[in-house]
Parts: structure tokens; sequence; C-alpha cells
């Protein structure tokens, strides 16, 4: 199992702030680490976690997209409660190749809450509340929420990751997840009508 140590220093650095900051925030790059510009880049690559709904999802439903986005919230984090519905419109706008999954820190203790808030928000994806091998490291580095992190159709976790509220989530997560996919090769999306 591959160990997410970068992934963890980065959040632990740069995510220390709390729910409830201004909404803002850009994508931020990861801070170097260990000094080391040769370090593979974490993956989840070894996982099983539970979904709100009673079931499960392994790593293998990430390889079956190009792009993978995970937005980490809690039901008493306002600004996630406050960003859900964007979010719902963003997963319903986006195209076969990329999905957008939440993941529900405290979800496993309040299901009935966290339930409440996707159902009135409108998102209808799947919600993950718990897990082990290297989705229980993501899960335990982060600090902040909401967060969000992409990961392309290997499970590695793209350099960008997004902390806090945005003011137009669509683009700012279309701008990650357009640059994920040119890393892989693949062509950009664009979430406009014709």
């Amino acid at each position: 199992m591959r160990k997410i140590k970068p992934l963890f220093l980065l959040l632990t650095l740069g995510l220390l702030v709390g729910c409830g900051t201004p909404a803002d925030r850009a994508a931020q790059p990861p801070a170097e680490a260990s000094g080391a510009t040769d370090e593979a880049q974490p993956a989840l690559s070894s996982f099983t976690a539970g979904t709100l709904d009673g079931g499960t999802f392994t790593q293998d439903a990430l390889f079956t997209k190009d792009v993978t986005i995970l937005n980490f919230w809690s039901t008493t984090c306002g600004p996630c409660v406050e960003e859900m519905p964007a979010l719902a419109a963003f997963a319903g706008a986006l195209p076969d190749n990329v999905q957008l999954l939440t993941v529900c820190l405290d979800g496993s203790g309040n299901a009935e809450d966290a339930q409440r808030i996707l159902t009135e928000a409108g998102y209808e994806g799947l919600t993950l509340v718990s897990g082990d091998g290297d989705f229980l490291s993501l899960c335990a580095a982060i600090q902040y929420t909401p967060t969000t992190v992409f990961l392309d159709s290997a499970g590695v976790l793209s350099e960008h990751v997004i902390v806090g509220g945005q003011a137009d989530l669509a683009e700012a997560y279309t701008a990650v997840v357009n640059q994920v996919l040119a890393a892989g090769g693949k062509d950009a999306i664009s979430l406009e009508k014709d």
C-alpha cells in the first residue's frame, strides 16, 4: 500500500485554517513536502469505502473514469452545506468520463443529517462515509472542510487541491479537471451548452 505522506504534509501545512474562512480560495498546488522532486504522487490504489446508502466503493471504480473529484465535507460545516447546491449542479453537468463523489467525514454518525442536506441540495451522486487503506489515510489528512481533491484514472492525486468555498465552483473545478485531463493526454471538458 502506498503512503500518502506528501499529501498529508500538504494538508497539514496548508489546511490548518478551519471551517468558515472566506470563500474565494483558488486551487492550491502542494508545498514541496520533502524537497524531493522525483517522489511519486500519492494515489488511492487500495481501499474499500462505505457509502451513505449502505453500499461499497473501491479503487476499481476510479479506474473507469478519466477524473474523479472527491469533495470532503461535514454536516456541521456551514460553507460545506452552503456550497452543496452548486456542487450538485456541477456533478449533474459532468460528462460520463468525469465523476464527482462527496465524502462526508462525519456521515457515519450523522447519516440522517447528511442525507437531508444532500437531498435538499439536489445531490444525486454517491457519498462515501467510511473506509480503509489509502482512503482512510486521505481522510485522516483532511483538516479543513470543504476540501476537494482530484484524481486521475489511476487514482493518482492531482497536485491541485481546492480549499474552501468558491465564488464560481463550476469554473474553479472545471479548470482543475481540465489540468488533470491534459496531463493524461485527454480532451478538455466544457460545461457550456451549445
